[in-house]
């Protein structure tokens, strides 16, 4: 999968995002029958103020948040609970990550923030192939298919 990055923080040169993004969205595309190369997207690796900013432009929420993605087309499936159609190849969409908030999150859970992060660009890769958790059966199955990739990554299920 081409992951095009764009890093506006420094902190994510060092944890090595490039490397994260691009086994992280592979291994999503993979685990769903995907051909990784087949795919593009882009994202931006940046601070919680930025992702603020993003977070009330688009959501109407002034707060920094972890992972934001924005489709490039709606992928949602019709009934909650059911995979969505898997796409066509081409751009997936746009993804992007807050610092403060990664790092902050997997402190609290007490794990590395490169596993963290790993497991918030495979959610973040879901949401642009269409699933959500606006519901108990999308969540449900967001969540379980987030832990069944990130399996094959060696990690341990974060829910």
């Amino acid at each position: 999968m081409t992951v095009d990055v764009v890093i506006e923080a420094p902190e994510w040169e060092a944890l090595g995002l490039e490397a994260l993004a691009s086994r992280a969205a592979a291994a999503a595309l993979a685990h769903l029958g995907l051909e990784p190369e087949d795919f593009e997207t882009a994202l931006l690796g940046c601070d919680d103020d930025r992702i603020a900013v993003l977070n009330e432009a688009f959501r109407g929420k002034p707060t920094p948040t972890n992972v934001l993605s924005w489709p490039s087309e709606e992928r949602a499936a019709e009934v909650a609970g059911e995979r969505p159609e898997l796409p066509a190849p081409g751009e997936l969409g746009d993804v992007a990550i807050a610092w403060g908030v990664c790092e902050r999150e997997a402190a609290e859970a007490g794990k590395p923030v490169a596993d963290h992060v790993t497991h918030l660009i495979v959610h973040g890769i879901l949401h642009l192939l269409g699933y959500d958790h606006e519901d108990d059966a999308d969540a449900a199955l967001m969540e379980r298919t987030e832990a069944e990739i990130l399996a094959t990554l060696g990690l341990p299920d974060p829910y």
